[in-house]
Formats: structure tokens, C-alpha cells, sequence
């Protein structure tokens, strides 16, 4: 039986105590601190720092004065800051074969096809257990974190009190995302309260995410699974852990067995029909023969589906723009991030690295793989502009342009 962490003491502490909270140690305090506005290095005199300080201890019954010489060391990073400020100006040209070209590439594919040859039993476990297919684990993972060869480098406690008192003001929702990272930074110090861990020890992304998964804080707490049996659960050093914790995060977000993701679609319909398909985004509203009745022609044996599909557009700049019919399957891998590009990228690179284990030729792709940003530690200038261009890229290819939902449901 396969543990999941929920937010009690005792699959708390059972669950992270020997990994030190969420487990990695940040060995880079000069960055830290480049990084750290004098005017707002500290949060320890901050009205609405000690308010949440206040609130938190009570509803969770913390030690006040640990979590106030807590929320006192955390810092501002400017950088988490500027990463999170929207774009100003023309929003750009959308460009799906741009984007796939950045995930679906020798890099990743080569790490996949040894992750998946590594975890092979692990992988067929899951899928066995939670009906996930391991292509599916094997793009999410290799598509966040190159199999744990990218997990960030920004202190977590940072990113999330940044997130958290200085979210972007020009953000049109930085009062909700603000309340969002709140709950998050909540969450991770109430796990380092609980298992008595430091939590300036955890490495992270700009976001906060943690891991081989990304996991944000609560993702940790309400999704993560101890599936290799020993006793804790570990995301970052733990592949069976990663493996079963993503499989588990599909399902809690409706992830149906024995489901495909998508089904490859001819559209024949009029401007308005396609008007009237799209209208719904990313979220399956319409039945099959709804589609057909607005000039799908879905390829078998999707045009035999039962339950609601959407019309995923996946346009490629000045070339032809590409369709796919997405199931709620599809729609699950969107709760990881809000986007048609991210969830095609994790099921393509999925798809190929299955391909190259079976021996079949890959898919032929016309663009030239991009820069990857992760290729530079996140502090330095060029990988902070490296990383802004490719937030961009990513926003602008969403229909909601928010770079908060990277990694973060």
C-alpha cells in the first residue's frame, strides 16, 4: 500500500523528517544574497509579514517566535521578481513548432530513454497502479526538470516570501496570486515546523516548485506518494518516489485509465463553426458527434468516443496551424500547467522516447532545437535572460498568459 502525504504530524514527519523537509541544501549563499535588495532584504519589519505570521501560527498551532525569526531571514529576490513581471508591449506570434522544439529534442530525448530503461519496472508499477501509461510520467518529468538534472537553485523560503509580499503590482491579478504563494509559503513552513527541518535548507525554482516533479508545497503535501517503500517520501533524490507521485497527481486531477490523450482530427468547417470550437479553450465541452456536426472529422477510433472533447489549436506562426482532439486526459496534463503547448510538449516527448526504446524511427522535426535556459544556474545575467525570453515564450503561447502557472495548479 502506497502512503499518501497528507498534512497531519505523523505522515508528516514519517514522510520528510529524514529528507530535511523537501531535501536539498543551498551550498550558493553569495548568489543568495546578489540577489537581495537592501531596502527589502529582510520581511521581519513588514506589516502584512507579521500579520500572516500572526494568522499562520494560529490556525496551525506553530510557535510564533519560530516562524517569525523564519519569515525575518527570508529574503527579496529580485530576480524571482522580475521573472514574474508580465510582458509589456505586443504579445508575439504564437509558434507551436518553436515551442516543441525547446522539449522534444536530442537532450531530453537521450535522458528519457535512459530514465525510462533505468525505471522501467518502476514506471510499468505505476502505470499499473494508477493507470498512468509511462510515456506520460516520463514527458512530464523530463519536460520539467530533464530528469532531475535542472530542479533550480533559488531558495525556496525566498522565492515563496517574494511571491508572496512583493508579487509584481503590475500583474492584472497580483492580489490573487499573491494569496496563492501566501498559502504556499504557509504550507512550506508549517511542513519545516512539523519535521523540525530548516527551511532555508530547500532549493527550488523561481516559483518554488521542488523536485524532479516540480511539486509546489501543497502539490507536496496533498499529492506525493512514498512509492519505493522506505519509509519517507524524497522528490529529489527518489526516482520510484517521482515516478508514483506524478501517476498520483494525475489521478487526483481526473485521469481516466485506458484513455489516450488526444485523437488526430481533420477540420472542415466554417469560420464560425471554428469559432464555436474553440470558444471553450482547452476544456472538452462537445460530444463527438457534436464535433462532426461542426465539421470534425475525428480520426477512429475517436470519432467513437464517449464523453466530452476539445479542439486543441496549435498554431505554427505563418505555416499551417495544427489540430489535435483533446479527451479529458489532455485537459488532466493541463492542471500541471495551464497551457495546450506544455501538455502536446509532454505527450510528444513522451511518444518519442517510446519510439526510440521500440526501435521505430523518430518523428521527423523541421525546427532547430532552442537554447535551454537551465543550461546556466539561474543567478547569473545570462541565464536571467535566458530564462525571462523563455517565460515569455511560454506565456505568450497560453490563452491565459499567467507565468505563475508554471509548474504550480
Amino acid at each position: 500500500m502506497h502512503r499518501i502525504l497528507q498534512t497531519t504530524v505523523a505522515v508528516l514527519c514519517a514522510g520528510l523528517c529524514a529528507t530535511g523537509a523537501y531535501a536539498q541544501k543551498n551550498t550558493s549563499n553569495k548568489a543568495r544574497s546578489a540577489d537581495s535588495a537592501p531596502a527589502a532584504s529582510s520581511y521581519g519589519n513588514r506589516p502584512e509579514a507579521e500579520a500572516f505570521v500572526r494568522e499562520v501560527a494560529e490556525r496551525r498551532h506553530i510557535d510564533e517566535a519560530w516562524l517569525r525569526a523564519s519569515i525575518k531571514q527570508a529574503r527579496f529576490n529580485a530576480t524571482v521578481q522580475r521573472l514574474m513581471t508580465p510582458r509589456t508591449g505586443p504579445a508575439g506570434v504564437k509558434n507551436w513548432r518553436g515551442y516543441r522544439s525547446r522539449f522534444v529534442e536530442p537532450i531530453r530525448i537521450r535522458a528519457g530513454l535512459r530514465f525510462w530503461n533505468e525505471n522501467a519496472a518502476t514506471l510499468a508499477r505505476a502505470e499499473q497502479t494508477y493507470g498512468v501509461p509511462a510515456e506520460y510520467i516520463v514527458g512530464i518529468i523530463g519536460v520539467e526538470t530533464i530528469y532531475g538534472q535542472q530542479m533550480g537553485n533559488f531558495t525556496v523560503v525566498d522565492a515563496l516570501a517574494t511571491l508572496a509580499f512583493d508579487y509584481p503590482a503590475s500583474h492584472p491579478r497580483a492580489a490573487d496570486r499573491a494569496k496563492y504563494f501566501r498559502g504556499e509559503l504557509e504550507q512550506f513552513l508549517a511542513t519545516a515546523y512539523l519535521t523540525d527541518s530548516n527551511p532555508f535548507d530547500t532549493v527550488g525554482s523561481y516559483a518554488g516548485a521542488m523536485g524532479m516533479p516540480q511539486f509546489m508545497p501543497t502539490s507536496w503535501s496533498n499529492y506525493a506518494v512514498d512509492f519505493d517503500g522506505d519509509g519517507k517520501i524524497n522528490l529529489f533524490g527518489s526516482t520510484a518516489d517521482a515516478i508514483g507521485s506524478v501517476a498520483n497527481y494525475f489521478v487526483a486531477h481526473g485521469w481516466q485509465r485506458g484513455m489516450p490523450a488526444y485523437y488526430d482530427v481533420q477540420v472542415n468547417s466554417t469560420p464560425a463553426q471554428l469559432e464555436t470550437l474553440l470558444a471553450p479553450d482547452i476544456k472538452p465541452s462537445f460530444s463527438a458527434a457534436e464535433m462532426a456536426a461542426l465539421g470534425l472529422r475525428i480520426q477512429a477510433p475517436g470519432d467513437q468516443h464517449n464523453g466530452p472533447l476539445a479542439l486543441i489549436e496549435l498554431p505554427n506562426a505563418s505555416a499551417a496551424t495544427q489540430y489535435v482532439v483533446g479527451t479529458p486526459n489532455f485537459y488532466t496534463i493541463t492542471r500541471y500547467n495551464l497551457s495546450s503547448f506544455y501538455a502536446m510538449s509532454v505527450v510528444e516527448l513522451g511518444q518519442t522516447i517510446a519510439r526510440a526504446r521500440s526501435g521505430a524511427p523518430a518523428a521527423a522535426d523541421s525546427e532547430p532545437s532552442a537554447p535551454d535556459p537551465s543550461s546556466e544556474t539561474s543567478n547569473s545575467p545570462t541565464a536571467e535572460a535566458a530564462a525571462k525570453a523563455y517565460l515569455r515564450s511560454k506565456a505568450r503561447q497560453q490563452r491565459t498568459p499567467d507565468p505563475a502557472n508554471f509548474s504550480a495548479p
